[in-house]
């Protein structure tokens, strides 16, 4: 009798999604992440294959899970959004993030930066920036054909794909977007919203006052229905309200 003799099997290599630190080490350093990240992702909201993530562990080589990095905020175009454990770029047609943004915290040392520089240089992000909220300080680095070159001049200076504006002042740091808004924070997003939102009813409000004295006026239902912009059926059942 022969025996087969099977081959050893490997075993599964685990990718983490956490390593049990905290988002952000303060305040200052989180409000700026969530800043970036939503600017983004709204810059973005109509493009379902821009993918944007904060904190998010990125692999960039299979099998090998000691090699990682979960950047701060991290763009990558080509891929569609929705949620994810981990960004495995294997599985991700090996698309790699081609934008990364790091946001410094006192704790953060000098060689854990030069090692994320490495790294980011290493598996092909196109533009790394870092900006240090308590200094007010701003770094930028674009890939050319030998890697990542730092950016000499970041005032005023325009990312090559997301065409989003960095202008560094005395005070802080502000962000434009390509139509020339200031990107928001957090708070001010949401009350952006809830204007928008008391805006749409007291304008759906306004249309439901006018229909009974459009119709007083003898308009058609017709008549009335493309003076507001609404469907014949929409002034039929307003008009029975």
């Amino acid at each position: 009798m022969v025996l087969q003799i099977q081959p050893p099997t490997q075993p599964e290599v685990i990718y983490p999604d956490s390593d049990g630190q905290p988002v952000a080490n303060n305040t200052i350093q989180f409000g700026w992440i969530v800043e970036i990240k939503q600017n983004i992702e709204w810059l973005f909201a109509e493009d379902p294959n821009v993918f944007v993530a904060g904190d998010l562990f990125w692999y960039p080589v299979e099998g090998r899970n000691k090699i990682v990095n979960a950047p701060d905020v991290m763009v990558v175009l080509g891929r569609p959004k929705g949620d994810r454990l981990c960004y495995q770029q294997w599985k991700e047609e090996g698309i790699a993030p081609q934008v990364v943004f790091e946001i410094l915290s006192p704790s953060n040392t000098q060689t854990e930066m030069d090692k994320k520089l490495l790294f980011y240089d290493r598996y092909g992000v196109e533009e790394y920036y870092i900006y240090d909220p308590d200094r007010n300080n701003l770094r930028g680095w674009l890939r050319s054909e030998d890697g990542l070159d730092v950016i000499p001049q970041m005032e005023d200076w325009v990312s090559p794909l997301l065409k989003i504006r960095f202008v560094p002042s005395s005070e802080v740091l502000q962000l434009y977007r390509p139509d020339g808004e200031r990107f928001l924070t957090y708070t001010e997003i949401s009350r952006n919203a809830e204007q928008e939102r008391q805006r749409a009813e007291l304008a759906e409000q306004a249309r439901r006052d006018a229909i009974p004295r459009l119709l007083q006026m003898n308009l058609t239902i017709e008549q009335i229905a493309q003076a507001l912009g609404l469907s014949v059926e929409e002034v039929r059942t307003l008009a029975q309200e």
